[in-house]
């Protein structure tokens, strides 16, 4: 049935087009952009004067928001019902966010360590993901002023390192808004469309998007060429950007006047100026009523910063390595984020890529702006335009022993479809649970569960006869579907794993650190439990044996086979993977006669009749 828009005003019905529209949802400011004649364009509010909408939000005592300047006033006269830095809490719960309470003047309340963190307002409680849609709304309700027109659909951007339950809240947040969320699209991507870097094709080039924005940052390397943009590899950290700047003087100021850390909150606003102003000025200098004289040179403001700054450089390196690149192989270092106007910032990373940085847009609008373009992209109207993005994280299930069985590998091309094939561990079993973890440690104790289902209905058969296909489905938007299927019954389900609330701050930026540091004590302990897994399965096969064929042999190699059985099932207890291989190889070889023996027996007894093989 078609729709139409009825203009209340006039009551005639306006002809809706399809206009598709490109946000950045930031954590300090959020942008949205369209395609004009052929060209993005970023939608500035209803003055004309500013495209930035800054991310905050207040709520008044009869329960009406009021998002960007108009909540700004609020900070200080009303902290506890102003938000800021919602982006970071998106897919969070509130054990993630316990190293940082200090940094917030609202409260945050706890939901559960495996529930998303809610934040008090008033009365009310609120997800960051409603906190977001009212953000949304107002850039949705900007662009729809501007054109006259209903606006449905839109591409929102992700920082690249964002995980499953932050891609998923915040689509669920693009919905409450009103939006049909097309593609959720990586933030150093997009910066990539707007520099219009691959539009020359005859020119092939190797891009490194450095993004430091208001509360996360990534670093990306795609290859171009051929119109085809093609992310080789990305890294980054969901909790590191100018707000940590911000904390830092903030703490800086406590620590110099003996301020207890309640008043970081309080501090932020100032420390956020002090932060601007030192960009062009070596002091910075003001008396507040409240806090007295506040001051900071920029050499210490540097020397305060410098840890945040390497601690992306260091993801830099591992970003280079992940794509098997060196320095020499990158073209050109493409500066993203508000946060890269600092110019230490610039000067470390230039240092670093030993090349000048590419620079020349407005580092808070190019993300919107790409977000236009793979809007138009999605449209139609640049066909000649493909967008290869990978996911950051391994994806994978939990086996016998709390293994990790990876199936999509982290910088694996999305979309992507992979399957693989298991069968059961049980004699009989009906029922298969599924537990989808992401990460990249060989146990899964040490990475993160998305979700879990259960496959019922298989049918009861000896283990290791069903044939179970596990299939993973990840989108072009980063976002998991698995399904499971017993192949000779057809019984089968699927399910968007739907993670309530995403990796932690210090998981997130160390989880690819650990896996290396660990990959030695992760390999002895997979295959120690590997060994274990083989010695079970041959133990029930010995038991199973020993059942249809002791008549077979005389007592004393039963109780041989018995005592060997015995032997491994010992070992199995303890930690030793050689003394389990050992006993493993001491059964299988005592057993191996004897197990022709009743072959011989069998096939003997089929050729008379008396058994079909």
């Amino acid at each position: 049935m078609p729709k139409f828009a009825i203009d209340l005003k006039s009551g005639s019905i306006k002809n809706e087009n399809p206009i598709i529209i490109g946000i950045d949802l930031g954590t300090t400011h959020s942008l949205v952009a369209i395609m004009e004649n052929g060209k993005a364009q970023v939608v500035k509010d209803e003055f004309g004067e500013n495209a930035l909408l800054a991310s905050l939000l207040h709520l008044s005592e009869d329960n009406v928001f009021s998002v960007g300047e108009k909540a700004r006033v609020h900070i200080e006269e009303d902290p506890q019902n102003t938000i800021y830095s919602v982006k970071r809490l998106m897919g969070k719960s509130y054990d993630d966010l316990l190293a940082y309470k200090d940094f917030y003047g609202y409260e945050l309340l706890d939901t559960g360590p495996e529930n998303l963190v809610k934040i008090k307002l008033r009365d009310k409680s609120f997800t960051p993901i409603e906190l977001s849609a009212e953000i949304l709304k107002s850039l949705k309700f900007r662009v729809e002023k501007l054109l006259d027109n209903i606006v449905s659909k839109a591409v929102i951007t992700v920082p690249a390192y964002f995980n499953d339950a932050q891609r998923q809240a915040t689509r669920d947040a693009g919905k409450l808004a009103g939006l049909e969320v097309l593609r959720i699209i990586n933030e150093p991507t997009a910066a990539s469309l707007a520099y219009g870097i691959g539009l020359d094709k005859s020119v092939v080039q190797t891009v490194a998007v450095y993004d430091l924005g208001g509360g996360t940052f990534d670093i990306s390397v795609l290859q171009i060429q051929d119109g085809v943009f093609e992310v080789l590899s990305t890294h980054g950290d969901t909790f590191l950007g100018g707000d940590d700047m911000d904390k830092l003087i903030a703490r800086h100021w406590c620590d110099q006047k003996g301020f207890p850390p309640t008043f970081i909150p309080s501090l932020r606003k100032l420390a956020e100026k002090a932060k601007k102003h030192l960009s062009d000025h070596d002091l910075f200098q003001e008396t507040d009523t409240r806090f007295g004289e506040l001051s900071l040179t920029r050499s210490r403001f540097e020397s305060l910063i410098k840890p945040l700054i390497d601690r992306t450089l260091l993801a830099c390196k591992k970003v280079l390595s992940d794509a098997n690149l060196d320095i020499n192989s990158i073209d050109q270092v493409i500066m993203v984020g508000g946060s890269t106007r600092v110019p230490l910032v610039k000067k470390e990373v230039s240092a670093f890529f030993q090349k000048s940085v590419f620079d020349q847009l407005n580092p808070d609008e190019v993300v919107a702006l790409g977000a236009a373009i793979q809007a138009d992209i999605l449209a139609g109207n640049q066909e000649d335009l493909l967008l290869l993005d990978i996911t950051p994280l391994s994806l994978g299930i939990e086996t016998v022993g709390g293994l990790m069985d990876t199936i999509i590998p982290r910088n694996s091309k999305v979309p992507t479809k992979v399957g693989r094939n298991y069968t059961t561990s049980v004699d009989g079993q009906t029922k298969l649970m599924v537990s989808v973890f992401q990460g990249e440690r060989d146990l899964v104790a040490y990475n993160r569960k998305l979700g879990e289902f259960v496959l019922s209905g298989i049918p009861p058969m000896p283990a290791g006869i069903p044939k179970i296909e596990i299939q993973f489905l990840l989108d072009a938007d980063g976002i998991l579907k698995v399904k499971a299927s017993e192949l000779r019954s057809g019984v089968e389900t699927s399910v968007i794993i739907q993670a309530q609330y995403g990796i932690s701050e210090e998981e997130m930026a160390l989880l690819l650190i650990d896996s290396i540091k660990n990959a030695s004590s992760d390999l002895a302990a997979r295959a120690l439990q590997e060994s274990k897994n083989e010695a079970a399965n041959v133990l029930h096969h010995l038991d199973k044996f020993i059942l249809q064929n002791a008549g077979l042999f005389d007592i004393n190699e039963v109780n041989k086979m018995k005592d060997l059985g015995e032997l491994l099932r010992s070992t199995t207890k303890g930690d030793d993977k050689s003394a389990i291989d050992q006993a493993m190889h001491e059964l299988n070889s005592f057993t191996r006669p004897l197990a022709e023996v009743a072959l011989d027996h069998a096939v003997a007894s089929a050729l008379v009749g008396n058994k079909p093989i």
